[in-house]
């Protein structure tokens, strides 16, 4: 299962492909393996972690550059037009100024004053790297929204053979397991919600999962909070189709790809009203201002009482949001973009 950048990647590039008549599209990657979806529609320049100094970088000149994130080290030795996609600034939202990496800081700063100009994947990403980076006014910006690589599937699908057994209706939750992500706050609300079994899908082996755990333990919610741990795509798209709700407390999003995939399949989504989310989930998404349990589980109520009293209209209005964010129309404004700096 591709997360963050790397899905980001593959389903630009997949789109770029299908929409591109004109271009002569190269992807500088550390392994052909993960173009093979591509075949001979991309040009594969292999780069060696060499490649990261300023003495080794790339020197053939090209007649743009797109760099895909603000973290990337590749980088062209010589001047060139260049277009950066600037996801988020997620480093300087949720850490205090003392514990900013510099470094960090600095080689962001040295991307930032080569570009002629920024595609951002949302109104936030762009507001808080103006704030913090004070960008040039004479870089060009956009806001070019990422797709929904989820298209639901109609045909029923098999229960995923797991560990665990699902007695009651769920609620789903996927991410990557970060502080941030927030999930242990889901937890406690669950502790209020005794009618629902609550799933997270996500890299729980990471020590943020332990203190997930320790929020099952601590409400003894081991028969109702369960960690599914990495999932497939078949297996995500079995929990989006038959979860009561998706939930996703997230503190700090530059975008937020899971919300739209659950509202492809028209579920309510329950967000946290911080950073890009309320963007991206709209006025039929339901939010919580505050994290306190009870309050979450108040909040949880209230809407799903929303929605079940006018599913129809919700389940429309949700699966139209979703279909906003689509891999082709925003191959197609990246592509746009291309013909505006060559």
């Amino acid at each position: 299962m591709f997360s963050g950048f790397g899905q980001f990647n593959y389903w630009l590039i997949k789109n770029l492909v299908n929409n591109n008549e004109e271009f002569n599209l190269v992807v500088n990657a550390a392994s052909r393996k993960s173009l093979k979806d591509f075949g001979k529609d991309v040009t594969y320049n292999k780069y060696y972690d060499l490649n990261r100094y300023k003495s080794f970088r790339i020197r053939k000149k090209y007649d743009l550059w797109h760099s895909l994130n603000q973290n990337s080290k590749i980088e062209p030795f010589h001047d060139q037009p260049y277009l950066l996609t600037f996801h988020d600034v997620i480093f300087m939202e949720k850490d205090k100024p003392e514990d900013r990496n510099p470094e960090k800081i600095q080689l962001l700063k040295e991307k930032i004053d080569r570009c002629d100009a920024i595609a951002f994947i949302s109104e936030h990403s762009r507001e808080s790297a103006n704030q913090y980076f004070n960008i040039p006014p004479s870089i060009f910006q956009t806001v070019i929204y990422n797709g929904n690589p989820v298209v639901p599937i109609e045909e029923e699908i098999p229960a995923p053979k797991t560990s665990f057994s699902l007695k009651k209706p769920f609620l789903f939750c996927i991410g990557q397991f970060l502080e941030m992500k927030n999930f242990h706050s889901l937890v406690g609300m669950l502790h209020y919600l005794e009618d629902y079994q609550l799933i997270i899908a996500g890299n729980n082996d990471k020590p943020y999962g332990q203190v997930v755990m320790q929020e099952i333990n601590k409400f003894n919610l081991e028969d109702r909070v369960f960690l599914a741990g990495k999932i497939s795509e078949k297996e995500k798209h079995y929990y989006l189709k038959n979860c009561s709700a998706f939930v996703f407390p997230s503190l700090f999003e530059g975008f937020g790809l899971p919300p739209i995939e659950a509202m492809a399949y028209g579920k309510p989504v329950f967000l946290a009203n911080r950073t890009s989310l309320p963007e991206i989930g709209g006025e039929y998404a339901f939010y919580w201002d505050d994290f306190d349990p009870h309050s979450m589980a108040q909040v949880f109520n209230k809407g799903m009482a929303e929605f079940e009293a006018n599913p129809e209209v919700y389940t429309a209005e949700l699966k139209k949001r979703g279909s906003r964010f689509n891999w082709d129309t925003t191959a197609k404004e990246y592509l746009d973009l291309y013909r505006q700096l060559t």
